[in-house]
């Protein structure tokens, strides 16, 4: 079987959370991939001539064979279906239940605790920046989030059902815009965001980031 192009577009300085979630699922399939990037700071996701501009002007931008699809979570899950298992690894849960709900985890990361996002950047995940204290708003999305979590990691376990998934990355990946600011989250769920860091595809995405230019 010939192998397809793939392309995946990221952000230039490796930020985006939902890059790493589709540069992470193709990591764990094993598919080879040429890595390109747009600078989001210089406004080129703005420019007509920019592959993703027809789609969402948004990073990531996924191309195979001459499809081109956007949004991370579209993407995980065209991945999954297109390089199905037992051929290809497997990033979403093989219980249908399991698989649903770790589908609705991903679409509640993206959806809601829009405070955290917008007081912890990725900065403070990819580049060790230091912001200040929560909002009172923020405070309460972090509340959310933490419930939320220890409700799902309720029985213990390294990852969300038994097995890694790909929301397991989505979800270390939120928690750790607090953890790594210094803000109070409970030992549990920072152990378990910090075995879910240790992975080698996460840690070869994180690299990236270290590697960016200034």
């Amino acid at each position: 079987m010939n192998q397809p192009a793939i392309t995946l577009w990221s952000d230039a300085d490796f930020f985006s959370p939902y890059v790493m979630s589709v540069y992470v699922a193709l990591a764990e399939k094993g598919l080879p991939f040429t890595l390109k990037t747009v600078s989001l700071d210089k406004g080129e996701h703005l420019n007509p001539r920019w592959q993703g501009y027809a789609l969402t002007r948004r990073v990531p931008v996924l191309e195979i064979d001459g499809f081109e699809l956007s949004e991370s979570s579209a993407i995980d899950e065209y991945l999954e279906e297109r390089f199905a298992p037992p051929e290809w690894e497997r990033i979403y849960p093989h219980d249908l239940q399991k698989r649903a709900r770790a589908r609705q985890i991903q679409a509640w990361l993206r959806s809601d605790l829009g405070p955290i996002r917008e007081e912890r950047a990725t900065d403070v995940v990819f580049a060790g920046a230091k912001k200040p204290p929560l909002s009172t708003g923020a405070q309460s999305a972090a509340g959310k989030l933490i419930d939320t979590a220890s409700t799902l990691l309720a029985q213990g376990h390294q990852n969300l059902f038994g097995e890694w998934c790909i929301a397991d990355t989505d979800l270390a990946l939120m928690l750790n815009r607090l953890i790594l600011n210094g803000d109070e989250v409970p030992p549990r769920l920072a152990d378990y965001a910090a075995f879910q860091w240790q992975r080698a595809s996460v840690q070869r995405y994180v690299a990236l980031s270290a590697k960016r230019p200034g």
